[in-house]
């Protein structure tokens, strides 16, 4: 069963969903109590037309999606200052972004199919370059959280009292925006566009409902993405189905017994 740790594509993706898992805990911790999970929705659709951009021009997919995703967050932070126009901004960035997604593949004349496995994730072709870019965003990203946490967290909970305070707030969400783009983006060569939600909502989501404080919910938030992470990449290897499927199907069939028993 461990044999297959010998091989350098699997050390990658053991490596990759680390840095992933661990930064998708934190900044998904962040984004159920900001109440924006439909963000990270529609940034991972906007990350696919920014690979699908990315592979017409010959280019790396990451970048692409890092881009999209990065432009996208600005965007929704300098334009959707109050609760319903950031809605209104997500959906319009979604379906616009959805439409160059198109286009670039119309454009393509080969076959694209490092942009079709965003869709689904990519974890075990995952190169050393990916790696090395993921690992850096990752840091970055976690770096940026510990740093801000206190008034991130302070204008999480009670935006209006923070503001009033001194916060400020609205710099605060478009940094936060930001961070969760680059989380997106990094994310989705785990899991793909479509099960984005697997390792930025499951894990944290059941760590809300086990234990009780920021700090406590986010390290076993961490742990449970580990956990289905690195179980699904060994299921992945042994049985060649998709890496996305185990992680999915772990991250729920963990979370359905706790919604359920746990008030």
């Amino acid at each position: 069963m461990f044999a297959i740790l010998q091989y350098s594509f699997i050390q990658n993706a053991f490596i990759a969903s680390f840095f992933v898992a661990v930064v998708a805990a934190v900044v998904g911790y962040f984004m159920l109590v900001r109440g924006l999970t439909f963000a990270g929705h529609a940034f991972s659709h906007v990350g696919f037309a920014g690979a699908a951009g990315a592979v017409w021009l010959g280019i790396n997919p990451l970048y692409g999606l890092l881009v999209f995703t990065i432009a996208a967050a600005m965007g929704i932070g300098a334009l959707g200052k109050e609760l319903r126009e950031r809605d209104i901004m997500i959906g319009i960035m979604f379906t616009l972004a959805l439409a160059f997604g198109v286009l670039f593949l119309f454009l393509y004349n080969g076959y694209a199919e490092e942009a079709y496995s965003i869709l689904f994730g990519t974890i075990l072709g995952i190169s050393t370059t990916n790696v090395i870019i993921t690992a850096f965003f990752s840091l970055l990203t976690i770096a940026a959280v510990i740093f801000l946490f206190r008034p991130l967290l302070f204008s999480s909970v009670d935006a209006e009292v923070a503001e009033a305070r001194g916060v400020p707030t609205q710099k605060l969400a478009v940094l936060f925006l930001i961070l969760s783009a680059i989380t997106v983006s990094i994310s989705v060569q785990v899991v793909g566009v479509l099960l984005i939600f697997t390792l930025l909502v499951g894990p944290a989501a059941t760590a809300m409902r086990l234990v009780k404080g920021p700090y406590q919910t986010i390290c076993l938030s961490i742990a449970l993405g580990l956990l289905y992470s690195w179980i699904g990449i060994f299921l992945a290897a042994l049985t060649n189905f998709p890496v996305s499927f185990f992680i999915a199907s772990l991250s729920f069939l963990v979370y359905l017994p706790v919604r359920l028993l746990v008030s």
